[in-house]
């Protein structure tokens, strides 16, 4: 058999013998031709044959042509196969101006006639049969996307001399808080827990005078939302960097990186992103608007919405009318939101001497919040006090308080979740279209 050619590739080639291989999307068969929409992980191609049908004299008719007729017309979605035949260049062909004349057809895997999913199904039920509603070109074009966003970024990265960690998930005690938790036992009589996030490890980096760390890696919360944002096991892109002032050094970063890698999205994605999303990718100014929280709180109480929630933080309705003036006030699709209170703010986080308000930011991308950065408190005395008042048990934070016995430079750094920035980029409803596989209170399969 001669090498496989991708789809992506037919148009560049001479009109001529090749060889294609994919799934099978729809069957047109027609009394004199028939033709196939012939789907592999880079676009689509029609192959044609001019059917051949059974007569009254058998004997006269060409066997493999009438075993290859039938066997087109016995095809079911789905089925996977390789075809070898003439490429042809046509420009009144719709789909990509060729097409492939079927010489031989060769199937590797057949599909059951009946689809169990179909384009008007619901979520969950195509979250049911994911392997199959993954294979849309559209669901395919957003984990390119993905691909190419992460690439951007580890590439901006690496280019800078950050080094990439990879933390563990398994951990003796948690990594923030004790709520929202997943415990299990580990070998009988010790307990683990799925980490919440790297911030314990990334911080222990810069003890280790790393300097400037990433990591792209699941994160796990046993938070039973329901929301169009939120998953019990996400990827989480975190960053953490030393010697700063503030945690001004690590929003510039972070809005450096996200201008790059959408950039980045735009280039090699924009046009197929305009045809299937509908949408144009913008690549957001540096640098993002900044607006402390109390100012932000009286924004959107000035568009009419009053925040209902008692601790001073912004809720997803408020985080979408802040959003709203940004684009209306500054043509921005981000915001950061800084200057949060202590009391709604992990123990970790450095507070100003002077206001008591943390060095911490909420960055919003069209209305909803896709990270929480800040500078961290590397004061272990400090640390402790700041634990203390939050409730935490000294005994229990041992080990990641020795990071700070031993001497810490000046850090801080970011969390982002994966998922909703490109639900956001992409204009989705929801992260469960964004993500390979969804995890929930109640999906744990496929």
């Amino acid at each position: 058999m001669s090498e496989r050619v991708l789809v992506e590739q037919l148009q560049g080639r001479a009109d001529g013998p090749v060889t294609v291989s994919g799934w099978v999307e729809t069957v047109r068969d027609q009394k004199k031709v028939q033709f196939v929409i012939l789907r592999d992980e880079t676009g689509a191609v029609q192959l044609v044959n001019p059917a051949t049908r059974p007569t009254e004299e058998p004997s006269d008719q060409d066997a493999a042509a009438l075993a290859l007729t039938e066997t087109i017309s016995g095809l079911a979605t789905g089925t996977f196969l390789t075809v070898q035949g003439e490429l042809k260049h046509d420009e009144r062909v719709k789909l990509g101006g060729v097409e492939v004349k079927i010489a031989s057809l060769e199937i590797a895997a057949a599909a059951l006639p009946e689809t169990p999913i179909a384009a008007d199904s619901g979520m969950d039920k195509r979250m049911d049969w994911r392997f199959l509603d993954l294979r849309q070109r559209r669901n395919n074009l957003i984990f390119r996307v993905q691909t190419t966003l992460e690439h951007a970024m580890r590439s901006y990265w690496v280019e800078r001399d950050y080094i990439e960690i990879h933390s563990p998930k398994l951990m003796a005690s948690p990594s923030e808080s004790r709520a929202e938790l997943f415990q299990l036992e580990y070998f009988g009589d010790q307990t683990a827990y799925l980490a919440q996030s790297p911030q314990h490890f990334k911080q222990m980096a810069q003890a280790a005078g790393f300097g400037k760390v990433f990591e792209i890696a699941d994160a796990f919360r046993a938070d039973p939302s329901f929301t169009s944002r939120h998953a019990t096991e996400f990827t989480s892109i975190d960053a953490e960097i030393s010697w700063i002032d503030s945690h001004e050094d690590v929003a510039a970063m972070q809005e450096q990186l996200l201008a790059t890698a959408i950039a980045a999205v735009k280039d090699k994605h924009g046009e197929e992103i305009r045809d299937l999303f509908g949408i144009e990718v913008e690549v957001p100014a540096v640098p993002f608007p900044r607006i402390p929280l109390a100012e932000a709180r009286g924004i959107v109480a000035a568009r009419g919405y009053e925040i209902p929630r008692a601790d001073g933080d912004l809720d997803p309705e408020g985080e979408r009318q802040l959003s709203a003036h940004v684009k209306e006030t500054f043509g921005h699709d981000f915001v950061f939101v800084t200057d949060y209170h202590a009391e709604i703010r992990p123990f970790y986080h450095m507070r100003d001497e002077e206001t008591g308000l943390t060095k911490s930011y909420d960055l919003l991308y069209r209305g909803t919040e896709i990270t929480t950065g800040a500078q961290r408190e590397h004061r272990v005395e400090v640390l402790e006090k700041q634990a203390v008042e939050k409730g935490l048990e000294l005994e229990g934070l041992e080990h990641y308080l020795d990071f700070f016995r031993y001497g810490v430079p000046p850090h801080g750094g970011f969390g982002m979740g994966l998922a909703r920035v490109l639900m956001l980029l992409l204009g989705e409803s929801s992260i469960r279209e964004v993500t390979f596989l969804f995890r929930g209170p109640t999906r744990l399969a496929p």
